[in-house]
């Protein structure tokens, strides 16, 4: 994983592109936001509406996907998941930590042998440790011990140990991640909001763009604060120059940066 630098501030923005009520009108935001964000989500609500044309036509477009699906099955039908993304030609996508270490490092080991096969770059494998939906009282409900920022860490550890590449957590769980999992450990933050609120929004663990950066993030997903903008272009451009800003912080203050979001 390359350093951070406000050069790339672009590609580390991640559109969310549950959008739309059919095919092209989903892929308008894709020509409209191409040159503007640097990889398109396809979640479970896109992909189940127009399925693998949509990862297909993004790519003719020139844009990249990540393809958020969230594998969470026996390690068999997670690996034959993970290789049909991989056919797919998406850039990124997910698994769920809590299937388990095995399910995990199986995955890995068949992606990478399939990338080598096929002679195609090696797409970025998460694994998605808490949702943004969830907090503590959610998860103590749902019988677990200990509060969600100990759990994101606990399987951020499993998944690097694993082999996965990075991690979707919370911004509020990114200093602890970063500092367990190392600095080459990739980590997508969704949940970003701008100083505004959002009708509907169901997110409970969020933080800004330029937040997530200076904690440590490495991509952001936004959906809603772009969708829901006046001008969704501008808006995009917006949480780009945040970022930028958030690099030149990081830059300027050092790792004190992060030691201080905590």
């Amino acid at each position: 994983m390359k350093k951070k630098t406000n050069k790339d501030a672009k590609e580390r923005l991640i559109f969310a592109l549950d959008v739309g009520e059919d095919i092209d009108r989903a892929l308008k935001w894709v020509e409209l936001l191409k040159d503007h964000v640097g990889m398109f989500k396809v979640g479970k609500e896109a992909f189940t509406r127009y399925g693998p044309e949509i990862v297909s036509r993004i790519n003719e477009m020139g844009g990249k996907v990540f393809l958020d699906l969230k594998f969470h099955d026996i390690p068999n039908t997670v690996v034959r998941a993970a290789e049909a993304a991989v056919n797919l030609g998406v850039s990124m996508f997910n698994i769920h930590a809590l299937g388990g270490k095995e399910m995990m490092g199986k995955t890995v080991i068949s992606v990478k042998k399939m990338a080598a096969h096929s002679g195609i770059t090696m797409p970025v494998i998460l694994a998605v440790t808490v949702l943004t939906s969830l907090n503590d009282d959610d998860l103590e409900m749902l019988g677990f011990d200990g509060a969600v920022g100990e759990i994101a860490l606990n399987l951020a550890r499993i998944a690097r140990d694993a082999g996965i590449s990075g991690v979707v957590a919370s911004a509020h769980d990114v200093v602890s991640i970063r500092e367990a999992c190392g600095e080459d450990f990739v980590i997508v933050t969704p949940g970003i909001r701008m100083d505004m609120e959002v009708v509907g929004d169901d997110q409970k663990r969020i933080l800004t763009p330029g937040e997530a950066i200076r904690r440590g993030a490495d991509f952001i997903v936004v959906g809603r604060p772009i969708i829901t903008a006046d001008d969704p272009v501008s808006a995009a451009d917006e949480i780009s120059k945040e970022i930028s800003e958030g690099f030149e912080q990081i830059r300027g203050q050092g790792s004190g940066v992060r030691s201080q979001s905590k």
